[in-house]
């Protein structure tokens, strides 16, 4: 036979109702009642909650004077920061404009100095280089200020700052030089973008001109990437004027008079031909004897005319000083012509060198 289950009897707490029911599915004895939670622990509770949001209170009605301060003081920073750089670029902008309106309304001379490419990015880069250099030093000193309102030690930071930064100054020191070099090159206009330099490594017209590199395109078409640090010394073949010069070399023999009668024609019939009208700034000066020997005199002329044309000219006053030699008789020599005349008539006209040398009877 099974067991007979019953539940065994749970008296209830003194003072409480006793309470029947079904305990675990059979119906027996009295159910529990939960014990009351006492009541100290929970006002303990609420006193130490209360004391926080006291303390909490406290600390920000005495703080938030301070903050708001602070904050004020932050943001007015920042507004002035951002104000006085807008101002500053602004100012910037106006200036450059200015040159270049002084640039374009200055004499003929002065014109001839600049292209509009070359002003445009002249100007571009001036420009952009001193917005850059404003902005970094009023936004850097603003970032300093709000940190100092923020109690943060500057004293630590500049030291590590100023450490970083001469370890990029050695390191990137090549770099600092071309640039600095790059600047000081824009600032003082010493070649521009459509100028012929001479910049020692290579010969050729600029075709951009960056913080850190030049480039150019010599006479056979290579591009060149001329660092600006590495140029030491820059001949500019393209500002102002420049001149054209001729050497005659004639024998000895010839009338002098006579052959600068001729250059002189020969200039004169150059300035009057289209176009080279143009090109010729002043009557062809012809200089006189340059050297004169035994067998030889050269006559030298000079005549000035726009930078970069001087080689143009230099051959088609040439060639008009050759035709009118030439219809006059006169004939052109050289050294090595002399030499080889000489050389002839010593061994006779005609005849070979080695059979003049010959023994007789051979």
């Amino acid at each position: 036979m099974l067991p007979s289950l019953s539940a065994p009897a749970v008296t209830s707490a003194p003072g409480a109702p006793a309470v029947t029911g079904v305990l675990g599915g059979v119906p027996g004895g009295p159910l529990p009642v939960p014990e009351a939670v006492p009541a100290a622990p929970r006002s303990a509770a609420l006193a130490d909650t209360a004391e926080r949001a006291t303390r909490t209170a406290g600390w920000l009605e005495a703080n938030w004077e301070s903050w708001l301060a602070t904050g004020l003081r932050i943001v007015l920073i920042v507004v002035i920061a951002f104000v006085v750089q807008a101002l500053v670029r602004r100012a910037v902008s106006r200036v450059i404009v200015r040159m270049s309106r002084r640039e374009r309304a200055a004499g003929p001379t002065r014109g001839l100095l600049v292209n509009p490419e070359r002003r445009r990015q002249r100007s571009a880069a001036i420009g952009s280089v001193l917005r850059s250099v404003a902005t970094l030093l009023i936004l850097g000193t603003a970032a300093l200020m709000v940190l100092d309102q923020l109690g943060i030690e500057l004293g630590p930071l500049m030291a590590s700052a100023g450490i970083v930064g001469v370890a990029i100054g050695f390191g990137a020191r090549n770099l600092v030089t071309d640039v600095l070099t790059g600047m000081f090159m824009l600032l003082e206009d010493q070649y521009g973008v459509g100028d012929r330099i001479d910049a020692g490594e290579v010969v050729g017209e600029v075709l951009e001109i960056g913080l850190r590199v030049t480039t150019l395109r010599s006479d056979d078409g290579e591009i060149w990437y001329v660092r600006n640090g590495e140029i030491k010394r820059v001949g500019n073949l393209s500002q102002g004027w420049s001149t054209a010069s001729v050497e005659v070399e004639v024998r000895a023999s010839e009338d002098t008079a006579r052959v600068v009668e001729l250059v002189t024609r020969a200039g004169a019939d150059l300035s009057d031909s289209p176009p080279w009208d143009e090109l010729l700034w002043e009557p062809l000066d012809v200089l006189g004897l340059e050297a004169v020997s035994m067998d030889s005199q050269v006559i030298k002329a000079t005549v000035k005319v726009p930078a970069g044309k001087g080689p143009a000219v230099t051959r088609e006053l040439r060639l008009r000083i050759k035709k009118l030699l030439d219809a006059e008789g006169i004939p052109q020599v050289d050294p090595a012509g002399i030499t080889l005349d000489k050389l002839r008539g010593d061994t006779g006209p005609g005849v070979p060198q080695g059979a003049a040398r010959a023994p007789a009877g051979t």
